[in-house]
Parts: C-alpha cells; sequence; structure tokens
C-alpha cells in the first residue's frame, strides 16, 4: 500500500482527493452512489449569509470539453445550512469543507464566525473568485486590495484551516496567491471558472441568461495545470489544484506541476463516481511507478527539468 495522505498545518487528509464545490452539492446527494467517507475531504456548495435564487435560466450550457454554469450561487442561506445540513454532514468520517460567499466583507465576517462554532466543520474555503454574482464573488478576487482586505478580515475572526479559492480571471495570479499566503491563508486553491460565454445561432441569443458565465471541464485544464504549477513554485503553503480533471492522469499532472491535493468538479456530472475512481486510479500509478509515498511525487517536474 501507498501513503496518500497531506496536511494542510496540523489538519489531516487520510488522501489528496476532494470535490469542489458547486459540483457535489452537500455530498449528501452522493450517498447513493459512492461512499463519500473514502474522499479525503468535500467542499460543499457555496453557502451565503441569505438564501438566494441564484440567476434566471438557462444558467447552464454545453460547450466543447466543457460547460458554462452561470447558476449564480443558488442556496437556503447559512440558517438553513446549520439546522438542516450540517447534523447530517457531521456523520462523514472525512474533511468537510465550507465554501463562503458574500457581497460585502461583512458577509465573509458574519459567515466565518458562524462556520467557526461548528466543530465538525474541518475547514473554510473562501471563495473570492465566482464570476457568477453580480455583487462580490469575482469583484474581490481580481482586485489586489480587496483581496488581501477579505482574506485579512477572515482570518481575523477564524481560527480553522482558511483555503483562499484564486480566480484564474486575473494578469498573474500568482500575486493574488502571495497575498493570500501573506493575510495567513493555510492554503490556496485553483482555479475557479474562466470567465466565457457562448452564443445560440438558431435564436442569435446567448445561452445563458446572464451572457456571460464560469467555464469549466478539459477544456480549461492546459490553464489550471498553467496557474498550478506557478504558485506552487511561488509559495510555501499547500496548493490545491483543479479544472478540468477527469480521471486520474490528470490529477497526476497537477501533483507533478506542485499540487499536494486536487479538487474534482465537472467530473462528477458525468460519472457521480468519479471521484472515487480518480482516486482509485492515483493509487494504481504510484504502485506501477513504484512509489511508496504520494509526496515523491508532488512537484517532481521542478526537480527532473
Amino acid at each position: 500500500m501507498v501513503k496518500l495522505d497531506f496536511k494542510i498545518g496540523d489538519l489531516h487528509f487520510k488522501n489528496p482527493v476532494l470535490t469542489a464545490s458547486g459540483t457535489f452539492g452537500y455530498g449528501l446527494e452522493f450517498d447513493d452512489f459512492l461512499d463519500v467517507s473514502r474522499l479525503g475531504g468535500i467542499v460543499v456548495k457555496g453557502i451565503t449569509l441569505e438564501p438566494r435564487e441564484g440567476n434566471p435560466s438557462p444558467r447552464m450550457a454545453e460547450t466543447p470539453s466543457g460547460m458554462l454554469n452561470a447558476v449564480g450561487l443558488q442556496n437556503k442561506g447559512i440558517d438553513y445550512f446549520e439546522k438542516n445540513i450540517y447534523p447530517d454532514l457531521a456523520l462523514y468520517k472525512t474533511n468537510v469543507i465550507v465554501n463562503i460567499n458574500g457581497s460585502y466583507i461583512d458577509d465573509y465576517i458574519t459567515l466565518a464566525g458562524r462556520i467557526g462554532k461548528l466543530k465538525k466543520i474541518s475547514a473554510i474555503e473562501l471563495n473570492i473568485s465566482c464570476p457568477n454574482v453580480r455583487m462580490g464573488g469575482m469583484a474581490f478576487g481580481t482586485n489586489e486590495k480587496s483581496a488581501r482586505e477579505v482574506t485579512r478580515a477572515v482570518r481575523a475572526v477564524y481560527q480553522g484551516k482558511l483555503i483562499v479559492k484564486l480566480s484564474p480571471n486575473v494578469t498573474n495570479i500568482v500575486d493574488f496567491a502571495r497575498i493570500a499566503e501573506e493575510e495567513g491563508a493555510d492554503s490556496v486553491s485553483l482555479i475557479n471558472t474562466l470567465l466565457g460565454m457562448s452564443v445560440d445561432v438558431k435564436t442569435m441569443k446567448p445561452a445563458l441568461s446572464t451572457i456571460t458565465g464560469g467555464l469549466s471541464g478539459p477544456a480549461i485544464k492546459p490553464v489550471a495545470l498553467r496557474m498550478v504549477w506557478q504558485v506552487a513554485r511561488a509559495l510555501t503553503i499547500p496548493v490545491i489544484g483543479m479544472g478540468g480533471i477527469m480521471n486520474a492522469d490528470d490529477a497526476i499532472e497537477f501533483f507533478l506541476a506542485g499540487a499536494s491535493a486536487v479538487q474534482v468538479g465537472t467530473a462528477s456530472f458525468i460519472d457521480p463516481q468519479a471521484s472515487v475512481k480518480i482516486l482509485e486510479g492515483i493509487e494504481s500509478y504510484l504502485v506501477e511507478k513504484g512509489f511508496s509515498d504520494i509526496r515523491e511525487l508532488i512537484g517532481l517536474l521542478n526537480k527532473v527539468h
């Protein structure tokens, strides 16, 4: 057997395969398809302070090698989450990470404070990079001053592990990763979706009600891989990679580029068991290549070139 565990600070993960927020619901929806506790962790769908209806339909569109979404963080708010979702999540024998979103910095502060009181939540993923909401969202993640302010504010009120989710829709993602590290983030996750659009030539109208949306899936993997490689070389904190990971080989590319863990997103829409299959494939690869510990793989690209 090979060692697959990794740590963010003193937070232990049994393996490096997590699910990406917005693609795995609360995890509970997948109980009929896989043993969620086999995964290193799950990142639940984005939570906001108040309930959100999200954007009007149509808000999803298929594209070559990927998909566009403009769901707009539809969720029932933190009150509902605490009362109706958290008790079930607390039963999982894996790390549960909550993705938090806000229109204002005060929203993030309040959410972080409340999540901090939920003992079975292992970490917060601070989403300052969602391209599908009119206020907040990507606005925080594409402005260095705002990114610094919101990370600092959440760090001040939240004592648990803090993961900052970065936007690829910037000139230099390394600058934003460094800001997150400087302001006390324990890890960064990247990339969130790329801003894109699609037009229906039959109706001559945008495919999404919001015109633009977030592009995910295999089409974005080369961009995600490049950004993870750049960030991992620049930071000392662990990097969680995501973006178009559809199989174990995709995940292994991210480890070689420097990621300590990966998140599986769009693949779960195609195959609900994708995350577990990717985990099994990673283990098989390590055995085949003669590695005893996944740490031997992380950042290997920089050592051989």
